[in-house]
């Protein structure tokens, strides 16, 4: 099967799911390449069609278990006729549970043919100095495998006729889906005097919960608890403050340090 181009979709707070993503790539190396990032509240405004001669590889991190629920009707929004897809999902070395499982039904309720699927693991966005979980993943190894995974994909697609001839791919999961996608209400970011106002922690903020104009106003009603504006301050000026998510980083870092490998899906 000739694939005309290749669009790779990720929703990466914190850059860990861009980098498997782009790790695919490398290994796909097409000519003609789309980046769609939709980290950002703007890029989730327009939705997506894609064709059937396209690859489209689609990676998202895992939220309690499951799809990110902010992502949920953008992924529904998608149009393609018999496009093949590689759902890819990213989480901080706990479980997966039912995210790739999710994210392939959505993809196939688009118009999508799965022809491959993949876990991969990136730090824990309540990682921290003090209580690390899968610190600075994906790291080499993991890249590695994403490169020869997307090499695989490239060649799977090589051998196959037309999208109608995609086998299906079964990835691991339960329906109903469990766990709950939404996420805590919980104000937890400490705010030093250390803080410039330079609004870095703003521009990154994947649901505009930062007000731009003031970096101590936190709207916790739309924070996800990615704690983007955390890794990307430069002057280390945000924190976690005590509570239940610092409390939850150390029972990560408690209970999750053995390490965990890529789970691939051809």
């Amino acid at each position: 099967m000739n694939i005309d181009s290749v669009k790779l979709v990720y929703f990466s707070p914190t850059g860990t799911t861009k980098a498997v993503v782009m790790g695919i790539a490398r290994g796909l190396d097409h000519g003609t390449t789309e980046i769609i990032d939709i980290t950002r509240p703007d890029a989730r405004k327009k939705p997506l069609q894609v064709l059937e001669k396209e690859l489209l590889v689609v990676g998202v991190p895992v939220y309690m278990g499951r799809v990110p629920a902010l992502l949920i009707e953008w992924l529904h929004a998608i149009k393609a006729r018999d496009t093949p897809v590689a759902g890819i999902v990213v989480y901080g070395n706990r479980v997966y549970e039912d995210a790739l499982l999710e994210l392939h039904d959505i993809l196939m309720m688009g118009g999508c043919k799965p022809v491959a699927g993949g876990a991969f693991i990136g730090e824990h966005s309540f990682s921290t100095e003090e209580t690390p979980t899968a610190r600075n993943r994906p790291d080499a190894s993991d890249l590695q495998h994403a490169e020869s995974f997307g090499h695989k994909i490239g060649e799977k697609l090589a051998h196959i006729p037309s999208a109608d001839q995609i086998p299906p791919v079964v990835v691991p999961g339960c329906h109903p889906y469990r766990g709950d996608s939404k996420l805590w209400i919980v104000d937890f970011i400490e705010v030093s005097n250390a803080c410039s106002q330079c609004s870095i922690c703003a521009e990154g903020c994947p649901v505009g919960a930062i007000d731009p104009d003031n970096s101590l106003l936190i709207d916790t009603e739309k924070c996800i608890t990615c704690c983007a504006c955390i890794r990307n301050c430069p002057e280390h000026a945000r924190t976690m403050k005590p509570g239940p998510v610092r409390d939850a980083s150390l029972r990560l870092h408690t209970l999750y340090k053995e390490r965990k490998e890529p789970e691939l899906f051809l």
